[in-house]
């Protein structure tokens, strides 16, 4: 998806800055499109390029991608006047795993237009066939309709399986090792790299264990902090230190509470819902595998953090993610709806800066019934024309409307 978007950029705008968590495959679809590459990973390419910045971005064939600018964050200057003296269209992708702490560096405004990616959806992943646009939801209500084949215990695969392409891609039998190993470098080399070093690292990494386990919630940081065991525990101002690193590190990825400028909807709650970069990282921080996941006492040391079993929360986050990487080229925004006291809510809503919405209910029933889409009929009483379409994504085999309008449409189903 990310491909198509960026190869568009290139031709529009002078820089384009790819962003996102480590092996997600940045630098691969970068290299794609460059002509000239500056590997500031690399320490001796990056002493040259020091030396010397303006030049080193002269002598470079455009398009030039500076890859991990992160190490030095100066370059990001260099760049910035060079395209002040040359705006033309495709002159520089810049990649980084991680923004600079403390380093003031220019928006970039007017000059670099900053593009998240994120871990492979379903259908980059080719699970399975979409037979379901979202875009077409989005635009005129589309035609739903197909079969899929995965069941529950396929889900559980992908949830676990990971997105990101070099652990997704590799033997089945490394993806466990890989992803702990992947979490167990964020925290003991990444982390530190940001200037940032924990006067208790296993407090960080018991804190990570609870954010994670309360995945798909809008449980309270006072509530996730008090779920890690007490010899461990953190201040308030530690976590707020622990939220900012691993933010900086794309590693979370929270979804937004949704603000509606129009007061239709009375009052709501703005804890943004939690969510890890990959749902896959879960399942390693908490030692997780399928058969355990498809157990209902899965993640039970932190089973007050979130109501129902844990594989129904990771279910909602692999179609997050789904939802955001197919709407980010559409232009859309994905938040969350919740009363202030919790009475209702809506997973995902996917919104226009117009107050155009389409709301998505994400549930592990394969057949949702009418108290599943409840909160979907309140939510288009109060959007009324705004609301486009409303969906139920679920893990059955059969993609259809209800008699109520509500399309029902299997996961691996959904597409761009």
């Amino acid at each position: 998806m990310i491909d198509g978007e960026l190869a568009t950029l290139v031709q529009a705008v002078p820089a384009v800055s790819l962003v996102g968590p480590k092996a997600i495959g940045k630098t691969e679809s970068a290299r794609r499109l460059a002509a000239s590459v500056l590997d500031l990973a690399d320490v001796d390419e990056r002493v040259v390029v020091q030396a010397s910045r303006k030049e080193a971005l002269a002598r470079a064939k455009p398009p030039v991608l500076i890859d991990e600018w992160q190490h030095d964050p100066d370059i990001w200057e260099a760049m910035r006047r060079a395209v002040d003296a040359d705006p033309s269209p495709g002159r520089f992708l810049l990649t980084g795993s991680a923004n600079p702490r403390d380093v003031r560096v220019h928006s970039g405004a007017g000059r670099v237009v900053r593009l998240r990616m994120r871990p492979m959806s379903l259908a980059e992943r080719g699970s399975a066939e979409p037979t379901v646009s979202l875009a077409g939801l989005w635009k005129q209500r589309g035609e739903v309709g197909g079969t899929s084949s995965l069941v529950l215990a396929d889900y559980v695969t992908e949830i676990l399986g990971s997105g990101l392409p070099a652990i997704r891609l590799g033997p089945e039998r490394a993806r466990t090792p890989l992803l702990k190993g992947y979490v167990e470098s964020v925290l003991e080399h990444d982390v530190p790299e940001l200037g940032f070093v924990p006067k208790r690292p296993a407090s960080l990494a018991q804190w990570l264990r609870a954010y994670a386990a309360a995945s798909s919630t809008t449980a309270t940081y006072e509530s996730i902090a008090g779920a890690v065991p007490d010899d461990q525990r953190a201040t308030r101002t530690t976590i707020g230190a622990y939220r900012d690193v691993l933010e900086h590190l794309w590693l979370l990825d929270p979804v937004p509470a949704f603000a509606l400028s129009r007061n239709r909807l009375g009052t709501l709650g703005q804890m943004p819902k939690h969510q890890l970069a990959d749902p896959a990282l879960v399942g390693a921080l908490l030692d997780i595998g399928p058969d355990t996941l498809l157990d209902s006492s899965a993640g039970r040391e932190f089973a007050g953090l979130r109501d129902g079993p844990l594989v129904g929360n990771l279910f909602e986050s692999l179609a997050t993610l789904c939802v955001r990487v197919y709407a980010q080229p559409l232009g859309l925004s994905v938040s969350h709806v919740r009363t202030a006291r919790g009475e209702r809510e809506i997973d995902l809503v996917v919104h226009a800066p117009d107050g155009r919405t389409l709301a998505i209910e994400v549930k592990l029933a394969a057949t949702p019934d009418d108290r599943d889409v409840r909160h979907l009929h309140w939510l288009g009483e109060r959007l009324g024309d705004d609301l486009v379409d409303k969906v139920v994504l679920t893990t059955g085999r059969q993609a259809y409307r209800r008699p109520d309008g509500v399309a029902v449409v299997p996961l691996a189903l959904l597409g761009p």
